[in-house]
């Protein structure tokens, strides 16, 4: 939690007030200054967009509007007009941002200013131990504890509702783990340039090809993180900034780049490491449809064709000139797509 500091006055001195309710201002102080850095960069991007933010819960925090109020798509968006009765060819409305690794609920905010714009329903939730979920990631050791919020925000969901996932990057683990253990509430599942793995694979295989086996990149590689001691296993990961920059930020905004620059954080390493067991009962019967970013320097359009390849889902999208953050460098393109499969029946 870091160093904590407490600046008495002069007449705080002399107070004979409760030691607790003196402890309990400190610890609200601290968590304010922790949380501040996060909350500003975000809160500033939904301006822009006049996006309105709320954050509810201790372990899934949220933004987007539990508004139902129908709007015209704007021209902006689709750059065509769109019939008013648009919004009656989607029948599933709720659609529930997974974020990937590092990153967090701020990072749909374009996203979510375009859905809700639509008349649509947007959630988006940090992971645990991401955005501002405190969490210590070196505590998340499994695909469960990692997807908590997500799952959590399943189980409350009235029986007769659904809605769609969408899983970005390293999220798609997350969306594939809720279609194994919820796929009654799941009416699609879309995989945005994410690990969309088969039975018995590790997240972290989809990304061999570029970081090597698994084996390898735990026993070389300078990016992980040993938070119980260099001397035990490591337990996350974070690239260098300028690293990511090139990564994940190669055709997005520069005032994106900077909100991801002071707002990524560490990714716990268990999860990645998993293998999910995946039945064809449950994740097989799920609808599934998979976006490809075809400038991405993270997950190659080569790699993503291989996986689209082995584990072919319902349909397949391509985002011309996206990096591997389409919400940042592609957020109309992205959310069109995203409008055309909610419409598929």
């Amino acid at each position: 939690m870091g160093n904590r500091f407490i600046c008495m006055t002069k007449k705080d001195s002399k107070d004979v007030g409760s030691k607790s309710k003196r402890m309990n201002r400190s610890q609200r102080k601290l968590l304010a200054e922790e949380e501040y850095l996060h909350r500003q960069a975000l809160s500033m991007a939904l301006q822009q967009h006049q996006l309105s933010q709320r954050f509810e819960g201790s372990m899934s925090r949220r933004i987007g509007s539990t508004s139902s109020r129908r709007r015209n798509l704007p021209d902006s968006v689709t750059n065509n007009k769109q019939d008013p009765e648009f919004l009656e060819n989607i029948k599933i409305k709720k659609f529930v941002l997974v974020h990937g690794e590092g990153f967090g609920a701020w990072c749909w905010y374009k996203t979510v200013a375009l859905l809700e714009e639509s008349g649509l329903l947007p959630v988006a939730f940090d992971l645990t131990g991401s955005g501002i979920d405190l969490t210590d990631i070196n505590k998340v050791t499994t695909l469960a504890e990692y997807s908590k919020p997500l799952v959590d925000y399943l189980e409350k969901l009235p029986e007769d509702e659904k809605v769609i996932l969408v899983g970005h990057s390293i999220g798609g683990a997350c969306i594939s783990y809720a279609m194994e253990h919820y796929s009654q509430k799941i009416s699609k599942a879309i995989f945005l340039c994410a690990t969309m793995v088969t039975d018995g694979q590790k997240p972290f295989h989809v990304f061999a090809d570029q970081l090597g086996s698994s084996e390898q990149f735990m026993r070389e590689s300078k990016f992980l993180i040993h938070g119980n001691g260099k001397e035990k296993p490591p337990t996350g990961f974070m690239f260098e900034k300028e690293l990511m920059k090139g990564l994940y930020f190669n055709q997005s905004p520069a005032k994106d780049v900077a909100l991801a620059m002071a707002s990524m954080r560490p990714s716990p390493l268990g999860p990645i490491m998993e293998k999910l067991s995946l039945s064809p009962e449950k994740y097989g019967s799920g609808r599934r449809f998979y976006i490809q970013t075809l400038d991405d320097h993270a997950l190659s359009p080569d790699v993503q064709e291989k996986l689209v390849r082995e584990n072919p889902p319902e349909g397949v999208f391509k985002i011309k000139g996206s990096d591997h953050c389409p919400f940042f460098s592609k957020p109309q393109s992205l959310h069109k797509i995203m409008m055309e499969i909610a419409q598929i029946p």
